[in-house]
């Protein structure tokens, strides 16, 4: 499976943002899709992730104000972005596996498949 992020950009501190995750082949509605995020300096971080069945998961920092979503048709997954803060400036990388327990959501090198990243500035 290869994935291709983007949607990435400069926005002010309060609005929003899309990123889109588009992967390479149908067997897509099979895998759980994650974003993982990646400030300058800083260690890549679990954001939010969905599964087969469409269930969420978001990072404490990220919870009401992200939404992670997918359309299995398109083979695609997207990560809606509101209320962006300074703080959300990173680099966001999308990333999926097959199969993953629960616990290990949030772990990076539990997931087989990751995008090249596309970097979010948020202007304070």
């Amino acid at each position: 499976v290869q994935l291709q992020a983007s949607g990435g950009g400069l926005v002010q501190a309060g609005e929003s943002l899309t990123l889109s995750c588009a992967a390479s082949v149908g067997t897509f509605s099979r895998n759980v899709v994650a974003w993982f995020r990646q400030a300058s300096g800083e260690d890549r971080e679990f954001v939010a992730v969905i599964s087969r069945s469409f269930r969420m998961s978001y990072a404490d920092s990220v919870k009401g104000r992200f939404t992670v979503s997918r359309d299995n048709a398109k083979n695609t997954a997207y990560l809606q972005m509101d209320s962006l803060r300074a703080e959300d400036t990173a680099t966001y990388y999308c990333a999926a596996v097959r199969t993953i327990l629960t616990a290990d959501v949030s772990t990076l090198r539990r997931y087989d498949y990751w995008g090249q990243g596309t970097l979010v500035t948020v202007s304070s």
